[in-house]
């Protein structure tokens, strides 16, 4: 991953991190989920990564979304 990628999102089920992907991608952010689960053990994270001019508004965009779901 290029140095100006960064995560903004972590979950340790794939459905979660491709929903937020999608959303991002939605309002026109660039977005690559990332496995980082181990393949045996099921254990780690599955990462959401945007570039670094887009982790802010990215964050955001996630945080408004959890806060109207809760």
């Amino acid at each position: 991953m290029e140095k100006n990628w960064v995560c903004i999102f972590k979950s340790n089920t794939a459905y979660l991190a491709e929903i937020a992907k999608d959303v991002l991608i939605e309002k026109e952010i660039d977005a690559v989920v990332i496995n980082k689960q181990d393949s045996n053990y099921h254990f780690g994270f599955y990462e959401l990564y945007v570039e670094r001019n887009n982790a802010v508004r990215g964050k955001y965009i996630l945080n408004a979304i959890e806060d109207t779901s809760t």
